[in-house]
């Protein structure tokens, strides 16, 4: 368990921010040098990062495409390939291997929120939203940062 903590820590550090159901967003955005749609659902954008592509066999790996085509919008809190560089590769072997998929659910399900929430949204103040998980999530950008 603590290094499932530490492999969350660790994937936060590195947090990109991508909001999905577009539909609801007013503009494209870039995420990872690649533009991102607002026609398109997260995971199709997501594809489009190349700084995302540890992310997204990730997700697939975890079987969670479907769940994030679905009815947002959500907010992924991405960590981008930077931030799994960070993780020991023996565990994201291991993570995406069957005995495994199902922490890795967890683990990506907690950077997962449901809605959208934007930069403005939290620069200035401290928040704790509910992740898909039903977990808290603290989030600080009591910074601006």
């Amino acid at each position: 368990m603590k290094t499932i903590q530490k492999t969350i820590l660790t994937l936060t550090l590195g947090l990109f921010a991508i909001v999905s159901n577009a539909q609801n967003m007013d503009n494209t955005v870039n995420v990872g040098g690649e533009a991102m749609y607002p026609m398109k659902n997260i995971v199709e954008n997501a594809m489009k990062s190349k700084s995302h592509t540890t992310l997204v066999a990730a997700v697939k790996a975890a079987g969670l495409v479907e769940t994030l085509q679905g009815k947002g919008p959500f907010t992924v809190f991405a960590p981008n390939d930077a931030a799994f560089a960070k993780v020991p590769s023996f565990l994201l072997s291991k993570l995406v291997t069957a005995p495994y998929k199902g922490e890795l659910g967890l683990i990506l399900k907690y950077h997962v929120l449901s809605g959208s929430v934007k930069a403005a949204d939290v620069l200035g103040k401290t928040s704790s939203p509910d992740t898909v998980l039903g977990a808290k999530l603290s989030v600080n950008g009591a910074d601006n940062k």
